[in-house]
């Protein structure tokens, strides 16, 4: 038997305890590293929506400390699906000062939108008939929610 043909048969020394340990906790640390946030603060991203009558109404003003913005369409059929449970949400959180909910019809019409949720949410509801905030916050399907925190 050649020096090569006891190398093949032999196994390799098992890893120390330590060694495994340390292992273990660079695994971690690069984990850590890829998941964790990186503290970069992001801003909502602005934009001009339309109100209820057609005029230019800034997002900005309708934010509260706590917003959770809400996009959607009277004719999105998983936005219809949960209409009920949004609408009982806004229902539930109406005292509270601290935080809004913020609807914006995308691609849709006045007229539908008060027939699907009513004339007790249009203080609650903007237009974005183009899409053009909707894709600032990198929304491209319906139905999709944000919630917004502002800083102090």
């Amino acid at each position: 038997m050649n020096s090569s043909e006891a190398q093949a048969g032999t196994r390799p020394a098992p890893l120390s305890w330590q060694l495994k340990a340390a292992l273990g906790v660079i695994a971690l640390v690069l984990l850590a590293m890829l998941f964790w946030p990186h503290g970069k603060e992001t801003s909502a991203p602005a934009g001009l929506l339309l109100d209820g009558d057609g005029r230019p109404s800034p997002m900005g003003s309708r934010l509260a400390p706590v917003t959770l913005v809400h996009f959607w369409a009277t004719w999105c059929p998983p936005c219809i699906q949960e209409g009920p449970a949004i609408q009982r949400l806004a229902a539930d959180l109406a005292g509270q000062h601290d935080f809004s909910l913020l609807l914006i019809a995308v691609a849709d019409r006045k007229d539908k939108v008060d027939r699907f949720l009513g004339p007790e949410a249009a203080p609650m509801v903007l237009y974005d008939p183009s899409w053009d905030v909707a894709h600032r916050y990198g929304t491209d399907q319906l139905p999709e929610t944000y919630l917004v925190v502002r800083g102090k």
